[in-house]
Parts: C-alpha cells; structure tokens; sequence
C-alpha cells in the first residue's frame, strides 16, 4: 500500500511538473508569435513612423508595469495564483483577436495593450506559482526554475522564425490567431493541471523585514537588470529593421538570428543554474555583462549574415544568464514575496523597453538604425559598474 501511495504521488508530481513546463513553453510561444514582429507589424501594417513605433513600445511598457505590479501584489496577499493565470491568458486571447483584425494605432496601443499587458503577466505569475510549488513540495528550486527558463527559451528557438514565416507567408491575421491558440491551450492546462497554492495569513511581518534588509541590493539589482534587459530591447526594436533596410540582407535573417540565440540560451541557462551555487549569482552576472559589451561592439563592426549568427553565442550567453539567474537573486533577496519579486524581476524588462523605446524611435529617426547599437554599449558599460557594487547571496 506504501508502495502504491508513493508511486502515485510520483506520478501526480511528474504531472504537475510536466504541466509547469508546458505552461512555460505555451506563455513563451505567445510572446515569441508577436513581439519579434511587432516593430514591421507597427510599421508596415498599422503604417507608423519610427519615432511612433518607439513610442508603442514604451506606452506599452508603462501599462504593463501598472498593471503586473497591482496584480503581483494582489496574488501575495490573498487568492488564488492559478485562477489569475488563468483569467490573465483568456485577456491574452482577446488582445491577440484585437491586433488580427484591427489596424488602429491608438486603439492597438490603450486597449490592445492593456489587454496583453494582462497576458504577458501570466508568465511571472506561473514561475511564482513555481518558486511556491519547489519550497512546498522540497524540490531544487534553481535547477527547477533554470529549465523553466529554458522552455521559454525553446520557445524563442522556434517562435521569431515561425512568426516571420506566418507574417510574411499568411499575413499577420493568421500569426496573432496562433498567438491566441497558444493562450487558450496555457489557460486550459493551468485550470486542469497546475495546484493551487492558497495564501497563508501567517508571517506577514517576517516576510516584510528580509526585504527591507535587502533593499539596497534589491534597487541595484533593478538597476542592472533594467539596463541589460534595456539593451536586448533596443536589439528586438532595432534589429530587423537594420537588418532588412540598412544592410539589405533577407528578411528571415532577422527571425534566424533570434532563433538560434534563443536555442543557444537553452544550455547556458541549464549550465549557470548547475553552477550557480558554486560560483555565485553576482559572478555569473558579470560574466553574462562582459558578453553583452562583447555582443554589441561586434553589432557596430560584423555585418554579414554567417558573422551576425555566430555572433548569437555571446547574445545568448548575456540573455540566458540574465534569464535564468536575475530573477532567483530577486527572490532571494526577497524571501517570502515570490510574486512581487517575480514581478519586479519581470518590470525590469517592460522599464527596460520604456527606455529602449523612448531612445531608438527617435535615434532611428534622426541618426540610423546602426547608431542605436552605440547606446546599447553605453548601457552595457554602466551595467558593468553597477555589478561592482552589488553584493553576492
């Protein structure tokens, strides 16, 4: 009987764990399908000028921020994480079925983006409802986490190219309607699959004085992370519209560069999790800046496409490390707060486009696309300078 209880404990687990990494795999797809096209779907379909696809890019970015904070705060204090995802991936659904059909800048950027604020917010919420599943259940929390990541990752290895092929093959009607499949099959498995982890008045006051003992690190960690994610944003904006109109080079370049730095961020995540207790969080961070520098120089001087691929290997060793570890040094600095320093982590990536948008619009537009890259490497010298000063946990 012993026997049968563990076994069928084990299967029920293997489940909730496969059912996890689907979840990351499926929320991965759905941002992958839109936001590698979004800039060419802003300009070619919605016909907006550089400076305004910048400003998209950051109006979206402060929505999403007001509306993943009020909801990371919610979910710690009281009701169920898994109903929210749930609830966030049907607003999902409706925002993909808004850009389909509709061509409308303003409308696109106050309701549509309001909308998909709310799905992009499904995916810090499903890692917090992970981070509370390891402590519960006894599991390694950073190798459980890093290989989260890495489906996410595996979802950019087939994403940006499958959006470009839908894109530019079938329109991008058809490529936003497989965004919302994606999020109908993510709701479906959470409801169905995932546990739900109520909240415990208990402890409040505990878990409110760790971070105050970290708050220092914590901001300099949002610093850093802000920054690194505002260069890989500034990349994403830039990128295929220097590709295609500033070097001419084909079109699926820019879907095949992003691709294979999403599959190469795939074992450096698994690798910097194995090693993350040995050598440290901070080292890995500045292993992952050096790279960054080392990525951007080579964007100002490489400009054919073999040197532009092989150059993704420093890309994805910068994003898979900034992926896989920044947002358990959040947690750790945060201990008892899995949602709101998920969330925090995640806002370092909508304040890092709030920045990247509101630079290179306007950069593009009165220099070049190629001058963006100088503004990342400035970016990427002062993240070098704030890893300096953060401690290691």
């Amino acid at each position: 009987m012993q026997n049968s209880s563990a076994a069928a404990t084990r299967r029920g687990f293997d489940i909730t764990s496969s059912s996890f990494l689907l979840v990351a795999f499926l929320t991965g797809i759905a941002g992958a399908l839109q936001t590698p096209t979004l800039s060419l779907f802003l300009t070619n379909e919605v016909h907006a000028r550089p400076a305004m696809v910048g400003f998209f890019f950051t109006g979206s970015a402060v929505i999403g921020i007001l509306v993943s904070q009020f909801l990371a705060g919610r979910s710690d204090r009281k009701g169920d994480r898994k109903s929210l995802i749930v609830f966030c991936c049907l607003l999902g659904v409706l925002a993909c079925a808004l850009f389909a059909w509709n061509r409308n800048y303003f409308i696109l950027l106050f309701i549509g983006v309001f909308l998909s604020s709310f799905g992009s917010t499904a995916n810090p919420q499903m890692f917090a409802l992970a981070r509370e599943h390891a402590d519960h259940t006894g599991r390694e929390a950073v190798m459980f986490s890093s290989v989260l990541r890495a489906q996410v990752s595996l979802a950019w290895v087939i994403g940006p190219p499958l959006a470009y092929a839908l894109a530019m093959g079938f329109g991008f009607t058809v490529m936003y309607l497989c965004a919302a499949v994606a999020f109908v099959a993510c709701a479906t498995i959470v409801w169905f699959f995932l546990p739900s982890m109520r909240k415990e008045p208990k402890a409040v006051t505990s878990h409110v004085e760790a971070p105050r003992r970290n708050r220092r690190d914590a901001l300099l960690l949002f610093v850093i992370c802000t920054l690194m994610w505002g260069t890989n944003s500034l990349y994403i904006i830039n990128m295929p519209l220097f590709i295609i109109d500033e070097l001419h080079l084909p079109e699926k370049l820019a879907g095949l560069m992003m691709g294979t730095a999403a599959g190469l961020e795939i074992p450096t995540m698994l690798i910097a999790g194995y090693y993350a207790k040995r050598f440290g969080k901070r080292f890995l961070m500045r292993i992952a800046a050096v790279a960054g520098l080392l990525f951007y120089a080579g964007m100002l001087t490489v400009h054919t496409p073999v040197l532009l691929l092989g150059m993704q290997l420093l890309n994805a060793i910068y994003i898979g490390i900034l992926a896989g570890i920044g947002m358990l040094y959040f947690q750790d600095l945060m201990p008892g707060q899995a949602g709101s320093a998920t969330t925090l982590y995640t806002n370092t990536t909508r304040v890092g486009w709030i920045i990247a948008g509101s630079l290179a619009g306007v950069v593009a537009e009165i220099w070049n696309y190629h001058t963006v890259f100088w503004i990342a490497l400035g970016m990427g010298v002062l993240t070098m300078g704030c890893l300096l000063r953060i401690k290691d946990v």
